[in-house]
């Protein structure tokens, strides 16, 4: 198992924890001791790598996919903190050539615990060298997790991500624990003019409603349509019409049969492959992207079910 399996396994053990998934109900009666051992220390395994860091001594990663923090959150959480203490410990790593602890998990918490003037912080230390990848592998999957990261931000991790591993879409949504279509729909915003990506991260353009614009092949039509958008406050529904209006909307173009002005929705494609047929279906409406996202999800499948047929013919 790699190192950040590892983390990704400790990642999950955490939020399960914090929901109580898998917890055992206490017992009402006290469990016994067994061979002196206090019943309240039977099973359980004490962690030999937590330490408490010097606050000054640990410093954040400059590659970690979150790139702001809402100052009013972390004024409240360093006002927890100095409430109620450090409730979660944060993860960390030893950079030699910095010569300072670098944090995998947590820095919002570390922010935080400087703003509160905490001297002290409680972490969790990763030994054994990461890769570049690796570590922004575990802060990715615990910021999606906990939906830390804005969409942008997101989207420019897993593009980082890509890039660094040389994975394709599916690799990074295998590897990731994402659906495939969404990793499609989160890297399509970054095809934006960086105007419409400013209005998707300060969360006036929905993301949903922004990936539909980016269908749109013309820069100028898609920061009109935005504007659009934005002013006649469209929903979704409407904004996937007012794109397929559009003159170079790579959805759009004229039916047969269809009235003038008006443009027939693509809910299903036809393919033949290998002397066979393959349709794809979608109600609210195929593109090439999407239709791409979904054909590799069953090719996917088919070849998992392909995996477990030869493990158990051996």
């Amino acid at each position: 198992m790699s190192k950040r399996d590892d983390l990704l396994r400790l990642t999950a053990d955490n939020v399960d924890d914090s929901m109580g998934i898998g917890r055992a109900p206490q017992p009402a009666t006290p469990t016994p001791s067994v061979h002196g051992v206090p019943a309240r220390f039977q099973g359980v395994k004490k962690s030999t790598n937590t330490a408490e860091i010097p606050t000054e001594r640990i410093a954040p990663d400059p590659d970690q996919p979150r790139e702001e923090y809402d100052p009013e959150a972390l004024q409240r959480l360093a006002e927890s903190l100095k409430t109620r203490g450090q409730l979660q410990p944060i993860r960390v790593r030893w950079d030699e050539g910095r010569g300072v602890y670098m944090i995998l998990v947590g820095e919002r918490r570390w922010r935080a615990a400087t703003m509160a003037g905490l001297a002290m912080v409680s972490a969790i230390v990763v030994d054994g060298p990461m890769d570049p990848a690796e570590m922004l592998a575990v802060q990715l999957v615990e910021n999606c997790l906990r939906e830390d990261l804005k969409p942008i931000e997101q989207a420019k991790a897993l593009k980082t991500l890509m890039d660094r591993n040389h994975w394709s879409v599916r690799q990074v949504a295998d590897e990731l624990a994402m659906v495939h279509v969404n990793v499609v729909r989160a890297l399509a915003l970054l095809k934006l003019p960086e105007s419409i990506q400013a209005q998707v991260e300060a969360g006036d353009l929905p993301p949903a409603t922004a990936y539909e614009i980016s269908k749109v092949a013309d820069s100028a039509e898609r920061e009109a349509l935005a504007a659009r958008v934005k002013a006649e406050g469209m929903t979704r529904d409407e904004a996937v019409e007012a794109v397929k209006s559009a003159p170079s909307s790579k959805s759009g173009g004229k039916g047969r049969g269809v009235a003038k002005g008006k443009v027939r929705k693509v809910t299903a494609q036809l393919f033949r492959a290998g002397g066979g047929k393959i349709t794809v279906e979608n109600r609210r409406g195929l593109d090439d992207a999407l239709t791409l996202a979904m054909l590799e999800e069953a090719a996917g499948q088919v070849k998992a079910r392909l995996r477990t047929e030869d493990q158990e013919a051996a």
